[in-house]
This record gives C-alpha cells, sequence and structure tokens, in this order.
C-alpha cells in the first residue's frame, strides 16, 4: 500500500511545495553558476531508473568544463569551481532532482540513480537495486555516501529496496538533514566525489 500509493503521493506533494519555498535559493544559486560555469548553470546526464529505463537526470552544475591540451577534460577536483564547492557541499546540487521526482522518473527516497555503462557490472543482488525508483537520497547515502566503498553502498541499496517503508523513508529523510548540516560523507579519499564503479 505504502509503496504503490502512498510513497508516489508523498513524492509529488513535498516535491511540488520543495521547489515553491525553495525557489529564491534556486534562482541565486543558478545566477552563481550561471556565472562560474560559463553560462550553464545545470548538468543534464542520463541514468537508469526503475527496472533500468533511461532518463534524463537534472542536477545544478558543480564543473566547469576545462581541458587539457589534448582536449580531455581535467580531472574532477580541477574542474570544481568556488561556487560549485559550495553547491555540492551544502547539496544545493541536488535540488533539480524536485524536477524528476515531479515527472515520476525519480523520488526522494531510493538507491542513487548511477551511470548506464555500471548496468552491466552489477551482480545480480546488485541489480536489486533497479526493483525501485532512484532517490534524491537513499540509505547508502546517510550511512557513508561516497565515502564508503561502492560493495558497501550497493548492500546498503539492496537492503532498502527490500526493507523499503514509511519508517524507515523518514529516517532517512531526517538523517539526510543531519548529514547535511555537518557536510559528512562528501567525496571518497583523495577524489573530488567518487572513484569509478569498475565492477565486483
Amino acid at each position: 500500500m505504502y509503496k504503490n500509493y502512498c510513497k508516489p503521493f508523498f513524492d509529488f506533494i513535498v516535491a511540488f511545495f520543495g521547489l515553491l519555498i525553495l525557489s529564491p535559493i534556486v534562482i541565486i544559486v543558478m545566477i552563481a553558476l550561471f556565472i562560474a560555469n560559463d553560462g550553464k548553470p545545470f548538468f543534464f546526464q542520463i541514468r537508469p531508473g526503475k527496472n533500468e529505463r533511461l532518463f534524463k537526470i537534472v542536477k545544478f552544475k558543480t564543473m566547469n568544463d576545462k581541458r587539457d591540451e589534448n582536449g580531455n577534460l581535467l580531472p574532477d577536483s580541477e574542474r570544481l569551481t568556488r561556487v560549485g564547492n559550495f553547491v555540492r557541499k551544502t547539496s544545493l546540487d541536488e535540488i533539480p532532482q524536485l524536477l524528476n521526482v515531479l515527472k515520476g522518473d525519480m523520488s526522494l527516497v531510493g538507491p542513487r540513480p548511477l551511470l548506464p555503462q555500471y548496468l552491466p557490472l552489477y551482480s545480480e543482488t546488485q541489480k536489486k537495486r533497479h526493483l525501485v525508483k532512484p532517490g534524491i537520497t537513499g540509505w547508502a547515502q546517510v550511512n557513508g555516501r561516497n565515502a564508503i566503498s561502492w560493495q558497501q553502498k550497493f548492500e546498503y541499496d539492496v537492503f532498502y529496496v527490500n526493507n523499503i517503508s514509511f519508517k524507515i523513508d523518514m529516517k532517512i529523510i531526517i538523517l539526510t538533514v543531519k548529514k547535511v548540516v555537518v557536510r559528512e560523507g562528501i567525496s571518497a579519499e583523495g577524489v573530488a566525489t567518487m572513484e569509478v564503479f569498475k565492477g565486483n
């Protein structure tokens, strides 16, 4: 009952009013990133959602597009702008994903949507993370986020899929607010975000 009916309704209501309430912040961040990223405040990327269906995720763009002499993008740590670093540390870059929630591609809570090229690399157990809609935050995010290993992250994702409930969703939302305030687990050690998943 909760998973199929209450959760989607709750997602839509929170995303709708969340965007209304946060609209002043969205405008300020958008202007700051427009200036920092040469007119590109948003970042769009294809991600797999429920049942591995592909959709286009939207986030605030925290890195510029600077390249080396060979035309290759510089490392994430070198492209992360000062404004982008602040936006990422405060998790403001996730706000535009409320639009994905309104569209029905995502949920407020669920496994984070990762890159399509990771799909063939998952084990049969890890593939279960795609049995539900991906979320803006999830069980893995409140238990380490980018500071834990891929294996640990997938274990948390599958745990959530197997135990989804109103109670655990509320716990994740409350813990997410706490994580944002104390800024824990923003990046893995030695990198700006998280290392690339190369398989098990």
